[in-house]
């Protein structure tokens, strides 16, 4: 079950590095969205929607593009009440994917999906064009260029290094929600809103979370040698110091997705005398079923969506009973009313990678929807990827996003705590 399961998390590990930068397990390298990684960043915004009194005549669809324009059934508030309808106009919206990648192709058809799944549930006045593009930089300029004239609102990239490129090019002149993080220090374009999945906000809220349920724990890091999890136990280690709190940061050795089994039995050795008040885990579910096995389930236990094991038929993790684990709503809480108004995803990867990237497809659609009305406002959203924050009246945007908290109770069943959702 191990092997197979470790197979799963290797592939799925490949895919990350693309988009490396998202979620909480890998996913493609240059998409910044998977298994452990994403990064999120603000920028300001500005939109040109022509005036309602003005006709709008939507431009021809370029080559493989997806157009739809009719209206549907808004989704009701989260009090349960009709929303009514929105004053969206002639609204002209580009979705800009390497869906001609074969890296990425998979993942960025995962994300269309998904945004088109918004669009279906509040369509009314929205054009959407699906700008297919491929891996190169330059590639993904030319088409961001051909967009930008044809549309109000371009949504994409999806790969950092597009991200990156497109933040230097000066070529952003339209509200411009990218997908991912450009991992720059530079200040990013004034109409550039970045919402990407981030594993580093996801250990930041973690540590929140953990030091509001013991406040005086001194916390126990294990960590292993992979980018994404001493991204994740740094970012998680440097905000409990931030927070005035101590902890101990152990690296395991990993070969092949399994924990060296002398490093774990050193460590729960070292443990007798010395317990700490809770543990955070920068593992995936199998490394810490393997290290809970070796330290026993009695350690308050955190994570992030990297540790969280799925929902499948009969799975039983007796291991990670009663650990505590962030992830997006669309993973955790699928009963959730305003997470079932959208239809799973069903493509050929059913992975918890494609799921966050198809969720994120939701939900940028849903910003860039509001973002028509509102362009130099703040606003929130109750999203599919968490509580969204908006605000684009600052001098440079802001975007914040907190997910859910849940505890996995043993039998794949998640028990919804107060932090998060």
């Amino acid at each position: 079950m191990l092997k197979k399961k470790n197979l799963k998390g290797l592939l799925a590990a490949a895919i990350v590095a693309l988009v490396a930068g998202c979620s909480s397990t890998p996913l493609p390298p240059d998409t910044g969205c998977g298994v452990p990684g994403g990064l999120c960043a603000p920028a300001e915004p500005m939109t040109s929607v022509p005036p309602p009194e003005a006709e709008y005549v939507p431009p021809p669809p370029a080559p493989n593009s997806e157009t739809r324009t009719s209206p549907v059934e808004l989704p009701p508030t989260s009090d349960g009440k009709p929303r009514a309808a929105a004053n969206v106009q002639g609204i002209r919206v580009a979705l800009l994917l390497p869906l001609e990648s074969q890296a990425l192709g998979q993942p960025a058809e995962a994300v269309r999906a998904g945004f088109m799944a918004g669009h279906e549930r509040e369509r009314s006045g929205v054009t959407v064009s699906v700008v297919p593009t491929g891996d190169s930089a330059q590639a993904t300029l030319d088409a961001y260029a051909r967009a930008v004239q044809q549309n109000d609102i371009v949504v994409g990239p999806l790969s950092r290094p597009a991200v990156a490129a497109l933040a230097a090019s000066g070529a952003v002149s339209k509200p411009t929600i990218a997908l991912n993080h450009p991992q720059t220090s530079a200040p990013l374009p004034r109409r550039m809103l970045v919402i990407g999945l981030s594993l580093e906000d996801e250990a930041t809220q973690v540590a929140d979370w953990a030091a509001a349920e013991h406040p005086a724990g001194r916390a126990l890091v294990v960590t292993g040698p992979a980018t994404w999890q001493q991204r994740l136990s740094g970012a998680f280690a440097a905000r409990w110091t931030q927070l005035g709190r101590n902890n101990a940061l152990v690296e395991l050795p990993i070969a092949d997705g399994y924990v060296d089994a002398n490093a774990l039995a050193q460590l729960r050795t070292s443990l007798q005398g010395d317990a700490p008040q809770l543990v955070f885990a920068a593992l995936d579910a199998v490394q810490l079923r393997q290290v809970r096995s070796a330290l026993g389930t009695t350690l308050p236990t955190y994570g992030t969506s990297s540790i969280n094991p799925g929902r499948e038929p009969g799975t039983s993790a007796p291991e990670l009973a009663d650990v505590r684990i962030l992830d997006l709503p669309w993973t955790v809480q699928p009963d959730h009313p305003l997470v079932s108004l959208y239809p799973r995803w069903g493509g050929d990867s059913n992975g918890f990678d494609m799921q966050r990237l198809y969720a994120l497809g939701i939900d940028a659609y849903r910003i860039a929807r509001e973002l028509a009305q509102r362009p130099h406002g703040a606003f929130e959203i109750d999203g599919v990827t968490g509580r969204l924050s908006i605000d684009m009246g600052q001098s440079s945007p802001g975007f914040r996003r907190v997910e859910s908290g849940v505890v996995y109770r043993d039998g794949g069943q998640f028990e919804t705590v107060a932090f998060g959702r």
